[in-house]
């Protein structure tokens, strides 16, 4: 059977070739809703399959839009890699997904790799942008949005959350519970000190301690921000001499591991102990007890990111406030703070 091409289409519908080629692309040129018509039709009833090699070598883009996160096994970059593919999908784009393991130069590596293939564009959950991943980047010349985290080595446009506001108010509301004070979970020594969401998270935590009169000096401790490792910190803090009342975690992975450290060791959460996170994962509504945790609109972030990778006019000239789409954060209330439960699980 021969191959049916664009020419048939056209033949079919009784149009161009060009004006087949403006439906399949969604443009550059308007098309009349009726010659649309046509042309869906004829391409549904010719079974007719664009090549999408061709197209990319002829526009030089793809289809393809490339995404960098740091670990996708962690449930909030699962899920926001999820959102994200959501979202190009609505706008007939596919998305590619590397891991950076928080190592730049497999950083580097997936930025090659995808701005070789001709993105579409890039999406960049960065970790700790160096100077060769930013050199790459503006060696390619490639709209670039940031996503989640803003480093300071390249000015493009970030979408992020109210990383600071959110972290002051999770720890408000455990003050608020009348516990002498909250100690904090941050990150770890390679920790950027700026443009990361868990420095922010710590920032927050410390100007929510300070507006409250109490000292931060000896209640930051470092953490990995997954799980696993979060647990065995979680031990030796809760089995020493100086427990905290309360524990602000920069990432609900930690507070996860946190709160299985505290039912190995018989501590009563929120009885004895309470937890608060940051990011409300999925999970967070199902641990035992469920996680009170800071949260942001994921699903609205992706489609902004996409929408801005997908902008031509993406790179003009702009102030850096201008250039950054900011989300604001909320409070989810659920029990391992102290109170009683608002959401059910799910919610």
């Amino acid at each position: 059977m021969a191959k049916v091409t664009r020419d048939d289409v056209a033949r079919l519908a009784g149009t161009s070739t060009a004006v087949v080629s403006y439906v399949i692309n969604n443009g550059p040129r308007p098309v009349a809703p009726a010659t649309r018509e046509r042309v869906l039709a004829a391409i549904k009833e010719l079974g007719y399959r664009p090549d999408r090699v061709a197209q990319a070598m002829a526009s030089r883009r793809t289809d393809l839009i490339g995404m960098i996160v740091p670990d996708a096994r962690q449930p909030f970059f699962g899920e926001m890699a999820h959102a994200v593919e959501q979202a190009a999908a609505e706008r007939g784009k596919m998305v590619l997904v590397g891991n950076s393991d928080y190592v730049a130069e497999r950083e580097v590596h997936y930025l090659r790799a995808f701005l070789g293939m001709r993105v579409s564009g890039l999406i960049l959950v960065s970790h700790a942008l160096n100077n060769q991943a930013a050199a790459e980047i503006e060696a390619w010349d490639a709209r670039v949005v940031l996503l989640h985290e803003r480093p300071e080595l390249i000015d493009d446009v970030a979408v992020v959350t109210d990383d600071i506001g959110g972290a002051q108010l999770a720890t408000r509301h455990l003050l608020e519970h009348g516990y002498a004070y909250v100690a904090c979970l941050g990150g770890t020594a390679e920790t950027p000190s700026v443009g990361d969401p868990v420095s922010d998270h710590v920032e927050g935590w410390r100007r929510a301690m300070q507006e409250a009169g109490i000292p931060t000096e000896g209640k930051l401790f470092e953490a990995p921000y997954n799980r696993y490792d979060a647990y065995q910190v979680g031990l030796e803090l809760l089995a020493g001499p100086n427990r905290p009342p309360a524990i602000f975690c920069s990432t609900d992975d930690q507070a996860i591991g946190v709160l299985r450290a505290a039912r190995e060791l018989r501590i009563d959460v929120p009885g004895e102990l309470a937890v608060a996170g940051f990011d409300d994962v999925k999970e967070a509504a199902l641990t035992d007890p469920p996680l009170t945790t800071i949260a942001s609109d994921r699903s609205a972030m992706a489609r902004a990111a996409v929408d801005l990778v997908l902008d031509d006019g993406l790179r003009v000239a702009g102030s850096r406030r201008e250039r950054l789409k900011l989300f604001p954060s909320r409070l989810v209330v659920r029990r391992s703070c102290g109170c009683a439960p608002q959401e059910t699980p799910g919610s």
